[in-house]
């Protein structure tokens, strides 16, 4: 079940929390110890804020978009009370005392944590592996890497434990996972989602070097959870210098919208990359919808880019 239906029958006493998040943990408890999504699970905190919230409701109370909606967050950002250790032994038992603004956020809007999800180290590479804990194997075929580094997210998503995890992106960090696990990742505008304390904060040097790149995202099984998801969390925060006014949009409803006429510019290979046969067809295929079914006006571009790798390296390291 989908995050907007899962809230929707959570609000209407259809279903209780309880009994959402049981079943969630079952399912990870069952899938981890082939897939190793989780770096540190929360079923305990899961549990009591499954029944804090049921008690709300009960009450009568207004709960969030995301009542009872199980959510696992990517071990690079700051939960309050969990251990955030980056994939790195440097971060083995870092317990922050905040929690970053998306989780603030998403909390308050009624969704429940149920654990951090494992990352390459500092968020480095496109794998799920780093020197602290199992390596993050892919669903479909477990010898293959799930990619990365939000590894651990996008294998929670694609698996159902949980329908929505929250990763970070500065060079493809929830597009890549998203790609390989067959789910949606979305990578917002910088700013969109405020990201703080995290790299923004010099108390917490463990992700430095992402923050002119970073920006927090969902990954998602539908278009409509994403909506979702940023609808709870966009919007300024003082606190993050490159957070984004608040924009005169209703995310949820622009995925109803009419694609008739809307211009669509894409290459396959940025003009120097190196392309398998497989994705360049299957890209292709993808092109088609947009353009045929869609009513998409596309164009094939090439910015002529040389391969940026070098200066990008340059930047985070």
């Amino acid at each position: 079940m989908d995050a907007v239906a899962l809230a929707a029958h959570v609000r209407a006493r259809r279903l209780s929390p309880v009994e959402v998040i049981d079943a969630v943990l079952d399912r990870m408890e069952r899938l981890e110890p082939a897939l190793h999504a989780f770096c540190t699970p929360t079923p305990e905190l899961a549990r009591r804020e499954a029944r804090e919230l049921q008690a709300r409701i009960a009450a009568g109370e207004e709960v969030g978009a995301l009542a009872g909606v199980p959510l696992s967050i990517k071990d690079l950002i700051l939960t309050r009370g969990i251990r955030t250790t980056s994939g790195s032994v440097v971060y083995r038992d870092f317990v922050p005392d905040e929690d970053d603004v998306v989780v603030e956020r998403l909390r308050r809007a009624g969704a429940i944590v149920i654990g951090k999800t494992n990352v390459s180290e500092f968020g480095y590479s496109a794998t799920g592996h780093n020197p602290l804990f199992e390596t993050t194997r892919n669903p479909w075929h477990t010898a293959l890497t799930p990619g990365g580094s939000s590894a651990g997210a996008g294998v929670a998503v694609a698996t159902g434990v949980g329908p929505i995890a929250i990763g970070s992106d500065g060079g493809g960090s929830v597009r890549i996972p998203a790609a390989h696990c067959g789910v949606y990742g979305l990578k917002p505008s910088m700013g969109r989602i405020p990201l703080y304390p995290g790299s923004r904060d010099e108390r917490y040097p463990g992700v430095s070097g992402w923050e002119s790149l970073e920006c927090l995202g969902p990954l998602s099984r539908t278009v409509a959870d994403s909506a979702l998801v940023l609808a709870a969390t966009a919007g300024p925060d003082p606190r993050d210098r490159h957070s984004l006014p608040a924009a005169a949009l209703d995310w949820r409803r622009c995925v109803e919208g009419d694609l008739e006429g809307l211009r669509v510019a894409y290459s396959p290979d940025w003009g120097y990359a190196a392309v398998d046969p497989d994705v360049r067809r299957l890209v292709g295929a993808a092109v088609r919808v947009f353009e045929r079914d869609l009513g998409c006006l596309v164009e094939e571009a090439n910015p002529g880019w040389e391969d940026p790798g070098a200066a990008f390296a340059a930047l985070i390291v």
